[in-house]
């Protein structure tokens, strides 16, 4: 049976991709037919096969270890670097959550493992009613938050936790990420969020260091 996981992150460019990417490499090593998907993104651009992606897809393509239509692996693309539903709303596109949900479903059909990255923080919305906290919903998939260690981040992961929480979602574990070189206070910082958080520190990644598991579960 598919086991997936899904990649949120307390507020954008907190090294959700790399996260994501990190993950689907580890389940390849394991020997597990492993895909990342990314939902919705923008700031793509056309390949040579004439095909809008981004930087984040790619890098999941490459991590992953089995063959996806791009149109599953990342439903919604679109080329302004904006917020999705704003980007959506120029293209004349609805981001159907629906759709998204389909997708997902025949991913699953492929793989032992799927990691979903999410775009933007939590509650990022995708069209006028609903954000990525409704997609997170629609999948109910244990939850895995990417903290962006930088000042500010304890109030930004204990209010996502919270918005995780209220919605019945598991959290599966998550990820301490330095994305601002010489954090002052990352020890303590750090240690305020496991204080705080009820889930499993999965890893602490130092700036730009690497991603190493500490939980035996994953």
């Amino acid at each position: 049976m598919t086991q997936s996981y899904f990649v949120i992150g307390t507020d954008t460019n907190v090294g959700k991709t790399y996260v994501a990417s990190a993950f689907v490499k580890h389940f390849t090593a394991q020997g597990l037919k492993t895909v990342g998907m990314k939902p919705v993104a923008s700031g793509c651009e056309l390949n040579v096969k004439n095909e809008l992606i981004n930087e984040d897809v790619t890098a999941l393509i490459s991590a992953s270890n089995i063959t996806a239509d791009l149109d599953l692996i990342n439903p919604y693309h679109f080329a302004p670097a904006i917020a999705p539903h704003i980007a959506a709303e120029q293209a004349g596109v609805h981001i159907d959550l629906e759709v998204i949900q389909q997708a997902y479903t025949q991913l699953v059909c492929l793989a032992d493992m799927l990691i979903v990255e999410g775009a933007g923080g939590f509650c990022v919305p995708l069209n006028k009613t609903q954000t990525l906290a409704d997609l997170a919903v629609l999948l109910n998939i244990p939850m895995i938050l990417v903290v962006g260690m930088r000042l500010g981040c304890i109030n930004h992961a204990l209010l996502t936790v919270e918005a995780i929480q209220a919605r019945g979602l598991k959290l599966a574990g998550w990820i301490a990420n330095e994305i601002e070189p010489n954090f002052a206070m990352f020890d303590e910082n750090l240690s305020s969020l496991q204080q705080r958080i009820d889930a499993p520190c999965l890893s602490v990644v130092r700036w730009q260091g690497e991603l190493n598991m500490t939980a035996n579960n994953f």
